[in-house]
């Protein structure tokens, strides 16, 4: 099935040392070159350390540099200092990578190219895959910019109307869809979730947590049913449960006569 993604992750490095592991295993295992993700806000702190040791020891590893453009791990901090893809770019550059590119769902805010690293590549998320194929081929550290805002802070900031929120919204037809699972391998999106039904299992979109990211829509299938300018229909409040609350007897209190009580748990 389309969703077994067959991938084979291994190390687990601790925040700051991603790669770092890289330069002593390369030496005793059959792989040429390795990806490793880094985080913005990681690599600001302390992973760029990693990345230099692993120019200095010369190894074949591409680091893809995730421009989330919040610390959506602890709440959607913005990430300390002043870093952007371009100065990420110009940064690792001056540490003498040579293989650059910035891969982003906006090709219009890098059509001039401005403050881009020299050499650098603009590519279209949809390339991502191929621009992967072309890197590891590539000998040294080489350095791929994903440059789109987390998913999460996208609703944050929605909510606060802070945000663009794009009118259409994307359904699933359940009599249509086969349940192949490939919208959830383009995607990898938590929002299609598998649901039974009496024709076998389907794949739906949970309205509730979509992003409107559009990219499940990639799959080939013909079941995808987009609707522009309705919106989703809100349960109303229930009523009873405010009611059975307040028939809830309160709770007895501990009695604390004396001058200094002790509380044991």
């Amino acid at each position: 099935m389309a969703t077994n993604m067959a991938r084979d992750n291994v190390t687990h490095p601790q925040m700051g040392g991603e790669g770092a592991t890289w330069i002593g295993m390369s030496s005793f295992v059959a792989t040429d070159h390795v990806f490793q993700n880094l985080g913005d806000g990681t690599y600001f702190h302390s992973g760029l350390l990693a990345l230099r040791a692993c120019i200095a020891a010369d190894v074949n590893i591409t680091y893809k540099i995730l421009y989330n453009d919040a610390v959506a791990m602890t709440g959607g901090q913005p990430v300390d200092g002043n870093i952007d893809p371009a100065a990420i770019t110009r940064q690792v550059h001056a540490e003498g990578v040579r293989r650059l590119a910035v891969v982003t769902d906006d090709l219009e805010k890098y059509k001039n190219r401005v403050g881009l690293a020299p050499g650098t590549e603009v590519h279209h998320r949809r390339a991502l895959d191929s621009v992967q194929k072309a890197f590891r081929q590539y000998p040294g550290v080489s350095v791929i910019v994903y440059d789109q805002t987390c998913a999460a802070e996208k609703r944050r900031r929605r909510k606060r109307g802070t945000f663009p929120d794009p009118s259409r919204r994307v359904f699933i037809n359940e009599r249509v869809c086969e349940g192949c699972g490939d919208c959830s391998a383009k995607s990898n999106c938590l929002s299609v979730v598998p649901i039974e039904t009496s024709f076998g299992r389907k794949r739906r979109i949970d309205q509730s947590s979509c992003n409107k990211d559009y990219s499940c829509r990639e799959g080939f299938c013909p079941s995808f049913v987009s609707v522009v300018g309705g919106r989703v229909r809100r349960i109303a409040a229930n009523q009873e449960v405010p009611r059975h609350l307040q028939l809830l007897p309160e709770p007895q209190r501990p009695s604390l006569e004396e001058k200094n009580p002790t509380i044991s748990w």
